[in-house]
């Protein structure tokens, strides 16, 4: 049976394709998730770091109307998270869009889906873990920056491995703490503007000197798009959530409206408050925003940040451990990785071994130039999401009140999105998304032919 896998045991596609699961199927897992701490789950994972940079860089390509790409990439960002929410709610298991590619296409474009899955979120983690190393903590203390990295690093394995229930509450108080500090920022910026000392007619222009209107709002959309996509990381708690039919899809659309909300309010703030020039200089927009209003100490930005980008660390640990469990319980990776603690119910070695490779390119490589081919990795991610939303609805033919069902011109019109958007990558990340796509083709080939030999 598919929801009962004990550690060890492999599935051959051939038991994988198979009628949705209950919702309340056996897992290995602990079911300790209820929709509020989904839905903090989701919303602490968008609303991460990217944000405290995210406005200058959104304003140099759109101008001062900042808001406005903000919602155009949320509206995007809806279209794919619909197909999750479909596929979510009729296949609850770890693993998510390398367990729906693997059911919708075989093991091959599973263990590519997953394989870039898995690469955006061990790079992810590596990258905030030297972030939270840097200026921001220097702000406060100064460490040697691979100490820092080991015991950060470490710590959220712990964390990670004590429970998902620790690990969302603990995610709670870090998203109540970043969106205090965001919701500062607004109150900030109305308050410059009150006090006459910002235009709100920035908010109008839209477009700069090698932007036009049209092209603004969609290249500011590339941009904010990548604000939004870390919802997909929740999906690989499906099987720990207590009535994932219910919960994902409320928590999901309530978390990405509640960031798209708080997004577009931060940046008209921004963009009203501090002269558009100034926000896209800085590397520290925001804080912008709290020197030109005075009176509040930048250290605390400086906390708020740190804190940001640890519950950024966290999540998407918590995401790539479960994807590597599920990818091993479909046999796709090894099995060792599908060992569970027996009494915490957490998947140690997954934690373990993605920690591990998180640590070893923090410490040895400059993560800054893997970074930009994550998008892309993301985008051949969603746009498998979206078309095997349909395949696998087309095989599957029975009626599914229960289920979360979106209307079919969604995931059409979600995989058109990024194919849309894959074409503003530039050529150089191109070049290096493909050759990280080809060493999982690679990979992908050999894990699809043991599965065959196995079967």
């Amino acid at each position: 049976m598919v929801g009962t896998a004990a550690p060890g045991i492999r599935l051959c596609v051939k038991d994988l394709r198979t009628t949705p699961q209950p919702p309340n199927a056996p897992t290995a897992l602990k079911k300790a998730l209820t929709t509020p701490l989904l839905y903090f789950f989701i919303l602490g994972d968008v609303l991460g770091a990217g944000v405290y940079v995210l406005v200058g860089q959104v304003a140099a390509d759109s101008g001062g109307a900042v808001w406005v790409p903000l919602v155009v990439a949320l509206c995007l960002a809806l279209l794919t998270a619909a197909s999750y929410a479909e596929l979510v709610t009729a296949y609850p298991r770890a693993g998510g869009a390398s367990h729906y590619a693997t059911l919708a296409y075989g093991p091959f474009a599973g263990f590519l889906a997953g394989f870039c899955m898995l690469a955006a979120g061990i790079v992810s983690v590596a990258a905030l873990a030297r972030g939270f190393a840097g200026d921001y903590l220097t702000e406060f203390v100064t460490l040697p920056v691979v100490l820092v990295v080991i015991v950060f690093l470490a710590a959220l394995a712990l964390l990670n491995a004590r429970g998902i229930r620790e690990s969302t509450r603990a995610n709670v108080v870090a998203t109540v703490i970043e969106v205090s500090g965001l919701l500062l920022v607004i109150g900030l910026g109305v308050w410059i503007v009150l006090r006459g000392d910002g235009d709100l007619g920035r908010l109008t222009q839209l477009g700069t000197d090698s932007h036009g209107p049209a092209a603004a709002v969609l290249s500011g959309a590339v941009l904010a798009y990548y604000s939004f996509v870390g919802f997909e990381t929740s999906v690989n708690v499906a099987e720990e959530t207590r009535d994932p039919r219910r919960s994902y899809p409320r928590a999901l659309f309530g978390a990405l409206i509640t960031a798209g909300a708080v997004y577009a309010l931060v940046g008209a703030a921004a963009a009203a408050a501090v002269p558009t020039e100034r926000l896209v200089s800085s590397s520290g927009p925001l804080l912008e925003v709290v020197r030109e209003a005075g009176g509040v100490p930048t250290e605390l930005f400086g906390a708020v940040a740190l804190v940001a980008v640890a519950n950024g660390a966290l999540l998407t640990g918590i995401m790539s451990s479960r994807l590597a469990y599920g990818m091993a319980r479909d046999g796709l990776l090894p099995g060792f990785l599908t060992k569970v603690l027996p009494g915490r119910r957490t998947p140690w070695a997954a934690i373990a071994v993605t920690a591990a490779l998180s640590l070893l390119l923090a410490l040895t490589g400059d993560v800054a130039t893997l970074a930009s081919t994550l998008v892309l990795l993301l985008l051949v991610v969603f746009f498998m999401v979206n078309t095997a939303t349909l395949v696998l609805r087309r095989r599957d033919t029975s009626a599914r009140p229960d289920h979360f069902r979106a209307p079919t011109v969604v995931p059409l019109l979600g995989a058109a999105s990024c194919v849309a958007l894959a074409t503003q990558i530039e050529r150089d990340v191109w070049l290096r998304g493909l050759i990280v796509l080809a060493v999982g083709a690679v990979c992908g080939a050999v894990a699809a032919g043991r599965l065959r030999r196995r079967a």
